[in-house]
């Protein structure tokens, strides 16, 4: 059985810079090296991205997992090991952020608005690349509202994040 702590994945879809191309590699590489498991939305730009990164990392004992808004399997991008098509639409955010035991958001528009939302509602750790712009820099450093006394962490760089991450979870 795999018990690896788990981060959720939360980011655009569609085009993406080269810039937060890179960044994306780095941190799906960066996490499969540090022993966590992935999981994100299943689809392209910042999530395929980060599949990317995770799939390069060698000897990884972890899982890329990939939670589809829609209901067919070869949706997802080519590098989530295990695919799960929820037909659910935008509902299916409540999974992604659920399944992870903390969240990081890269870039975002509207649908990593709502994952945010879940997020900080459910009590999840949640950080974001605030280098990498849209919802991520517009969230960094503040409070949604008066439910919780932290605030959503702002990262410029993947390993000042992996610091946090390993300080959230315990290890």
């Amino acid at each position: 059985m795999n018990k690896l702590k788990t981060i959720a994945i939360c980011g655009s879809s569609g085009h993406i810079s080269d810039q937060v191309e890179a960044i994306c590699l780095e941190l799906g590489k960066k996490l499969a090296e540090n022993g966590y498991n992935l999981v994100c939305g299943g689809r392209d730009g910042v999530m395929e991205a980060v599949c990317h990164g995770f799939s390069l990392a060698p000897n990884s004992q972890g899982t890329c997992l990939g939670i589809l808004p829609g209901m067919h399997k070869e949706d997802a991008n080519p590098y989530c090991q295990l695919v799960i098509p929820t037909g659910l639409g935008y509902a299916r955010n409540s999974l992604v952020v659920l399944s992870g035991d903390a969240v990081v958001v890269v870039q975002g528009a509207s649908g990593t608005l709502t994952e945010v939302a879940y997020a900080w509602q459910f009590g999840k750790p949640v950080a974001s690349l605030k280098s990498t712009g849209g919802v991520a820099a517009r969230v960094a450093d503040t409070r949604i509202d008066d439910r919780r006394k932290d605030k959503i962490a702002g990262f410029a760089e993947v390993e000042e994040l992996l610091g946090w991450i390993k300080i959230k979870l315990g290890e």
